[in-house]
């Protein structure tokens, strides 16, 4: 998976292309419209990306080379295994809460095989993910310190589950835990939703007392 060369046009449609991709969904964004938003010749995003899927490849390139980043510097940190679980924790839901747009055309639109091998970038990127979360948890189990039995794929849905739970019903829960501006809730997020994440994992990784 290579980085593209990134130009302030290139940069201008993608910000474009997320903003209608998460507005209007992926399938329902045309070409036409992103150049349209962009005021830009429909021409030049085409001459830029080829495709509305090539467009959207370099859409998760942009919005994720530095995830991949974090996690791979994530790594080679000295911290126990629980702490670097808990950062990767972190740096996951943070990640997504800034780009909730683009994440949730990811996971909610493209979760058949097919379009999955369309968006190679995207299956690239969680086979990473998942790489450095087995790491994590392959040295945790080493040290006699997590459980043998964990099915390492699932604990990042579990992650995410929670996460978008929460945000697809943003109004319930807000009513609920009285967050009643934007700042309360991405507080409530970075705080208490993420401890309680964290925890969860915990739960599912630690041997019982």
């Amino acid at each position: 998976m290579s980085n593209i060369e990134l130009n302030d046009k290139k940069i201008q449609i993608l910000e474009v292309a997320e903003r209608l991709f998460s507005e209007k969904g992926f399938e329902g964004t045309s070409i036409r419209d992103i150049s349209k938003h962009a005021k830009i010749n429909i021409a030049m995003v085409s001459y830029y990306f080829g495709s509305k899927e090539k467009l959207l490849e370099a859409l998760i390139l942009y919005k994720t080379s530095d995830l991949k980043l974090q996690l791979e510097n994530l790594l080679q940190e000295s911290l126990n295994p629980l702490d670097k679980v808990n950062k990767l924790i972190e740096i996951y839901i943070n990640r997504i809460n800034c780009n909730k747009g683009i994440f949730r055309i990811l996971h909610f639109e493209f979760t058949s095989k097919k379009k999955e091998q369309t968006l190679k970038a995207f299956t690239e990127l969680k086979k990473g993910n998942l790489k450095s979360l087995e790491s994590i948890i392959q040295e945790g189990q080493s040290k006699g310190v997590f459980r043998k039995d964990v099915i390492i794929p699932l604990i990042t849905p579990t992650i995410l589950g929670t996460f978008f739970h929460f945000h697809m019903n943003k109004t319930f829960f807000q009513d609920l835990l009285h967050l009643n501006t934007e700042v309360l809730y991405n507080d409530y997020i970075t705080t208490s939703l993420t401890k309680h994440i964290q925890q969860t994992i915990k739960a599912l990784l630690v041997y019982e007392n």
